[in-house]
């Protein structure tokens, strides 16, 4: 049984954003006074008591928008409106029916799908009082709320699950919930670098709004898909720019909102527009990734549009841009076409499942005693660095911790090479891996150290 859909339509300014954030109990969706801020639907699993439904964030009905994107973001709410199981039809209580909430109305109104009729921000119960005249706008329950106050958020749920089929982990297969997607990948870059365009290539369909206009996308958007019986969640980010040349609160929440998507992804794909240099944003993401230790790919898009590059010169140029990522693979498409574009997701399942591995402490003992056999650690203050023995105590990504007599005795060189040859030798070729020195506790003289004779 598929997962119903509740979409949350009305005209802009009426607390549609906060409603789905409330709703959720977490910011999903970008909320700002400015009309037109969401442009593409933004779309949550909810999970009330043991029944799941989808809720569907759509666009303002009617905004005329600021980036001429009127016609896509009508196509977006044509979208999230004709594929729900029940359309939740917001108004603002304080302002009263307005001819925009008509024609809402009016559109509405052929529709067979199940209506609730949302009268948000009534902060007060004395705006209760002045409900009747919503009454013209549907014939349909109507839910009294105030996100700010807090109010009836229990009654609309309620309202909700009797409208829509109950789906509970019992009726529904595991591949149906979005929690259960096997992989979650965040799509980041600066502006107008063909995200939205990959992730429609993913989707098979105009998921997102695709526009020249850099900046289209201002949420990030999980858009679900499933490639060979297998479910993979998409996130789409907005495009980053320079801090200096964010314009106002919904772009600097934009950056904000990628920098989340890289924490709570398995793998990031980092996005390069193959006409253009690398710029002092795409150094900030890489570091953000770098610093959060996500298993990431170099994703070079338009690739049709290279010219006289080739692929060995990209690559090294990367390389040269990002020396502490040289592990990193590197995937050439161009995602206006799909090219490239499943290879790339074989990719992202290949990377991640190095990230979940384990390897035995006996293992990673016999390859760091052979790499100090190799290359010993230089003595330091007349001591003698020694390790005692190596373990692997997490994954995602790997985690290794050292045992030895002192870090402080072991330079960084001297870590940097033990790190690398961790990398050729183990199964961690393409993801980061964390790489601790912890004193060992018991008395240093009278424990063998890896390199001591057996």
């Amino acid at each position: 049984m598929p997962i119903p859909k509740v979409a949350i339509v009305g005209r802009p300014n009426v607390g549609k954003s906060s409603l789905l954030n409330w709703i959720a109990r977490k910011m999903i969706s970008v909320v700002d006074p400015t009309a037109g801020v969401t442009r593409d639907r933004v779309i949550q699993l909810i999970q009330e008591e043991d029944q799941y439904f989808e809720l569907i964030d759509t666009g303002g009905i009617g905004i005329v928008d600021s980036d001429d994107l009127s016609v896509q973001i009508e196509e977006q709410i044509d979208y999230g409106i004709h594929e729900a199981d029940l359309i939740l039809f917001v108004v603002d209580g304080q302002a009263g029916v307005t001819p925009l909430d008509v024609e809402v109305a009016e559109r509405l109104r052929p529709l067979d799908t199940p209506k609730i009729l949302v009268v948000n921000k009534c902060d007060s119960t004395k705006v209760d009082q002045e409900i009747h005249e919503f009454h013209k706008l549907a014939d349909s329950p109507i839910v009294v709320t105030s996100v700010i106050g807090n109010r009836n958020r229990k009654e609309l749920i309620t309202e909700i699950l009797k409208q829509i089929p109950v789906v509970t982990e019992e009726n529904v297969g595991e591949e149906e919930l979005v929690a259960d997607a096997e992989l979650k990948f965040a799509v980041v870059g600066r502006r107008n670098a063909g995200k939205s365009t990959f992730i429609n290539a993913l989707a098979e369909s105009e998921r997102v709004i695709v526009s020249e206009i850099a900046g289209t996308t201002r949420d990030s958007i999980d858009v679900r898909f499933d490639v060979d019986g297998r479910t993979f969640i998409a996130i789409d980010t907005p495009g980053v720019r320079k801090r200096k040349s964010i314009a106002n609160d919904i772009e600097l929440y934009g950056l904000f909102r990628a920098k989340k998507s890289i924490r709570r992804a398995n793998v990031v794909f980092m996005f390069f527009d193959a006409r253009e240099t690398i710029s002092r944003v795409d150094k900030q993401l890489v570091s953000e990734i770098h610093e959060q230790d996500r298993p990431c790919i170099f994703v070079v898009n338009k690739w049709d549009l290279a010219d006289d590059m080739t692929t060995e010169a990209w690559s090294d140029y990367l390389f040269e841009s990002f020396s502490t990522m040289r592990h990193v693979p590197i995937a050439f498409i161009t995602a206006q076409e799909g090219r490239n574009v499943r290879q790339l997701i074989n990719l992202a399942q290949t990377i991640y499942k190095q990230a979940r591995m384990r390897v035995s402490t006996s293992k990673l003992n016999r390859i760091v005693r052979a790499a100090m056999l190799n290359n010993m650690p230089p003595y330091r203050k007349n001591r003698r660095p020694k390790i005692f023995y190596v373990t692997q105590v997490s994954t995602e990504p790997p985690t290794i911790v050292v045992k030895c007599n002192d870090p402080k005795l072991f330079d960084v060189s001297w870590k940097r090479y033990l790190l690398g040859v961790l990398r050729e030798e183990l199964p961690f070729k393409e993801v980061p891996i964390r790489l601790y020195m912890r004193p060992r506790q018991r008395d240093e003289e009278t424990e063998k150290s890896l390199d001591d004779p057996e």
